[in-house]
């Protein structure tokens, strides 16, 4: 019997001490962890710049890429009707979350980039794939039509096919330079297309063998850019008053 309530007593010793240990060091390790996962996101999210950046993402230190959104990053949280949400932290918006909320409610992140001379917009996007969620970074140009890059990821999708999203440069790079827009100025997003490229101005080749991911894809970013819209729009209509000579301006 004495045995028996040592024994009791100490393995509920043991599991007291392994807990305090094991809370001490989530405790511990949690800044590091979440400073980790900030930085790993600003990555992705300067990823969708390609070579409009000073040098390739992958050749950035940490300190580097915490520079350039100091420096040269400025963040909104913008609504689905264009308004910016003033006061509002762009760290605690969680996409993942945000789309299960009614549309009217949601909130989206949005990056824009100034490399000196030109400003870039960069746009959250969520979407699915085959087994799980994808998602990626839109940059557009300051002309707010043209795609200057993006970065994809993804949760579960099947490597070698459509786990081609993130792991294959070729498939991101195929997004420079297209258009939002068609040539009557209606928004078309940017169309994978499987079987071969009919408009080269707004579609771009699908995966090979990830028919349901290509498709996510197109979905993702037809949806996911439409909500900055109006946003977008708002900035045209700045720009172009900006841009109108003085004497218009009078008139």
């Amino acid at each position: 019997m004495n045995d028996n309530r040592y024994i009791y007593m100490f393995t509920i010793a043991m599991t007291s001490v392994v807990a305090i240990v094991l809370g001490l060091m989530y405790f511990g390790l949690s800044p590091i962890h979440s400073r980790n996962e900030a930085v790993f996101n600003k990555r992705a999210i300067l990823a969708s710049l390609g070579n409009n950046l000073p040098k390739p993402v992958a050749d950035m230190s940490d300190e580097d890429v915490q520079n350039i959104f100091n420096d040269n990053m400025t963040t909104y949280v913008v609504k689905s009707d264009g308004e910016v949400i003033e006061g509002a932290k762009i760290e605690s918006v969680d996409m993942a979350k945000e789309r299960k909320k009614p549309e009217g409610d949601r909130q989206f992140p949005l990056y824009v980039y100034n490399n000196g001379s030109e400003d870039f917009y960069i746009l959250s996007v969520r979407g699915n794939g085959l087994w799980d969620e994808i998602w990626g970074n839109i940059a557009l140009e300051s002309d707010l039509s043209t795609i200057a890059g993006t970065s994809f990821d993804h949760k579960g999708e099947t490597p070698g096919l459509g786990a081609e999203i993130k792991d294959n440069p070729k498939f991101a790079a195929q997004f420079n330079g297209k258009q939002i827009y068609d040539y009557n100025g209606t928004y078309t997003s940017v169309i994978v297309k499987k079987g071969g490229v009919d408009n080269p101005t707004y579609e771009v080749d699908a995966i090979s063998g990830a028919t349901v991911t290509s498709v996510g894809v197109s979905e993702m970013l037809n949806r996911g850019i439409r909500y900055y819209l109006p946003y977008l729009e708002k900035i045209k209509a700045e720009n172009e008053s900006d841009s109108q000579p003085v004497g218009l301006l009078l008139n």
